[in-house]
């Protein structure tokens, strides 16, 4: 079994895959060739944000939106222990500091009861994770952000495109939307790949002249830059993968509400999802005890896992000189416990009873979790 099956999906779209691949081969325009513009119109109306700009992968989506926001040495931006290290890492890179807020038990999405007393005069901007691929408080996150100066609000949608929060789309619930087309992601391309997302005309004309290295023009550079486009192949790539995402994304809600009955049928904790947003379930996550010899015997069973993260930000060897000093105990106590199992739009019931069968018999005895 694999973590992530991306086998069948291709299959699936070979003929498109290859006429889209064969175009760009014939035309030979590699840097910002015309499936470029294509990909950002379709991901525009997809997502119904005025202004889409692709990029080489999320995690430059992520810091060129803070360059565009004039983020610097100084500043302050506040985020989550619990997310990929690009996260923190973009902030660190421009000189400013990552203040961290604790998570919620429940979701392991920021936590928004605390994000206001961290801010100081100092914040300059708020990224929260949707992380697992489910939004997180956007609503309430942007009041705070509005009441306390209109603080941007980034939202890290590198794990979420496709999901959605009170019926509008993750990348379009704030200031700025981040995400990325990393292989395993819900839309994924052949290597690297993300894009930036906003309602804002001014942010959009920054962002697309961070991306070509400061440029306005050819040889005009009126930013500091990057070097961040994304490639025309990729482009190409994910145009051939739209033509199947609205079904990829309702498999993926099938797989993750079965799986969800499955798990509470028998008390094995798992990542909750609210009411009023859907998850596109980039992973599937559970909670257990003695994790490691969890691990161990699904792997026994031939069923690979994953965990996403094994050690929140905040006291990687990296961070410690930056962290704030309060700790995070929430983020500390999950990112032992977190575990994530084989998930994707192609992962029939017979394997979805599989994992869970090989589960249910490794985490006996191991099953409940601190409240």
């Amino acid at each position: 079994m694999d973590f992530i099956d991306l086998k069948t999906q291709q299959s699936a779209i070979k003929e498109e895959l290859d006429r889209r691949i064969a175009n760009v081969l014939a035309h030979g325009q590699y840097i910002l060739g015309p499936e470029v513009k294509e990909l950002e119109d379709r991901l525009e109306k997809y997502i119904g944000a005025k202004h889409c700009v692709t990029v080489s992968s999320g995690t430059e989506a992520l810091l060129i939106s803070l360059m565009a926001l004039g983020i610097q040495s100084g500043d302050e931006v506040i985020t989550t222990p619990f997310t990929f290290v690009a996260t923190a890492e973009v902030i660190v890179l421009l000189g400013a500091k990552p203040v961290f807020v604790d998570i919620e038990l429940d979701t392991c999405n920021i936590d928004k009861k605390k994000i206001e007393e961290k801010i100081s005069s100092k914040t300059k901007a708020i990224i929260p994770v949707s992380l697992y691929g489910q939004p997180p408080d956007m609503d309430e996150i942007n009041a705070i952000a509005a009441k306390n100066g209109n603080i941007p609000v980034i939202e890290d949608a590198c794990q979420s495109f496709g999901a959605s929060y009170k019926e509008r789309k993750s990348c379009n619930l704030s200031t700025i939307g981040c995400s990325s087309f990393f292989p395993s992601k819900p839309l994924g391309c052949y290597g690297d790949g993300g894009a930036i997302f906003t309602n804002d005309d001014a942010i959009a004309k920054a962002c697309r002249e961070i991306r070509v290295h400061g440029q306005s023009k050819r040889y005009v550079h009126t930013r500091i830059g990057v070097g961040g486009r994304m490639d025309t192949l990729q482009c190409a790539i994910l145009l051939a993968k739209l033509e199947r995402f609205e079904f990829e994304v309702l498999q993926r809600a099938s797989v993750g509400e079965r799986y969800n009955r499955l798990m509470d049928g028998v008390g094995i904790k798992r990542v909750q999802q609210r009411n009023d947003r859907c998850s596109v379930y980039a992973q599937y996550t559970v909670l257990v005890k003695n994790r490691e010899q969890v691990i161990d015997k699904l792997k026994q069973s031939g069923i690979p896992t994953a965990v996403h993260y094994p050690v929140p930000l905040n006291e990687q060897p990296a961070y410690k000189n930056v962290k704030d000093k309060d700790s995070t105990p929430v983020a500390d106590m999950v990112a032992g416990m977190v575990l994530s199992l084989p998930m994707g739009p192609d992962l029939g019931i017979e394997g979805q009873d599989q994992v869970f069968s090989s589960l249910r018999a490794a985490v006996i005895d191991h099953i409940d979790v601190p409240s």
